[in-house]
């Protein structure tokens, strides 16, 4: 084989290795999943400075029947992303996204103020091992859903929104079916892929010690700010900030 070949050989080959190594750094797409309580349009300020950086965001509306159901309906959005995609988690759609991640899409997860559960886990285990400050949360008379008791959920849920916008997403909050809380999961995604974790210091929700031992625990690379639980919308900047890092570092 003469030199010029071998040339031709390693020029074609470098080339492919970067234009995979482009291709992998390179994503642009960002589904997010709500948690319980609320649904997927108080993301709308956090999407909206992500759409003008230049990602296509797309947020999922989980319907909080069951965690098989939120899984299925999170992997019918994602079926539909045109290649690499971040998948972001907040609250119980830490949930979800620890087994949608598993999709050949997504190459990197984010749990805002999440649950990040472990092989076997549930909500209702986990937040046992470390309880929130709040004690808001009650069922339907007929004790199939659970929903925040609408007078504490300013204070408990979204302290550091404006009034009225906490009292409209009491108001609007999304009543999650009961099974939800003790679906265990099978082996999580963020064992095999990328994570990052943002742990809402103020969080009354859940105990934010209890999202930094779950972030620990997954390796994630962890950012604290200083919110309540519903920081996706209170510091919608910083959120997005986290977003966009993660997406630049996923497919690296």
């Amino acid at each position: 084989m003469n030199r010029r070949i071998l040339q031709t050989i390693a020029l074609a080959f470098a080339t492919s290795v970067v234009a995979f190594a482009a291709e992998a750094a390179d994503i642009k797409n960002i589904v997010i999943v709500h948690g319980a309580f609320a649904d997927g349009s108080g993301w709308r300020e956090a999407s909206d400075i992500l759409e003008r950086r230049g990602f296509n965001v797309t947020v999922v509306q989980e319907p909080l029947t069951s965690l098989a159901d939120d899984i299925a309906a999170t992997n019918r959005v994602l079926d539909l992303e045109d290649g690499p995609t971040l998948l972001v988690g907040h609250s119980y759609g830490g949930m979800v996204i620890s087994e949608a991640g598993h999709h050949r899409n997504v190459e990197g997860l984010v749990y805002v103020a999440a649950f990040q559960p472990d092989k076997g886990e549930d909500i209702a285990t986990l937040a046992g091992s470390q309880p929130p400050a709040a004690k808001s949360i009650k069922e339907t008379a007929d004790g199939k859903y659970l929903y925040f008791d609408p007078q504490a959920f300013a204070a408990d849920f979204a302290a550091d929104l404006p009034k009225a916008d906490a009292d409209f997403a009491s108001r609007t909050q999304v009543f999650a079916a009961k099974e939800v809380f003790t679906a265990k999961i099978g082996k999580p995604a963020w064992r095999a892929k990328k994570s990052w974790a943002i742990v809402a210091t103020e969080d009354r929700a859940i105990n934010p010690d209890l999202e930094r031992s779950m972030a620990k625990r997954a390796g994630s690379q962890v950012t604290e700010i200083k919110a309540s639980h519903a920081v996706f919308a209170s510091r919608a900047e910083e959120v997005a900030d986290v977003i966009e890092t993660a997406a630049k570092g996923a497919g690296q």
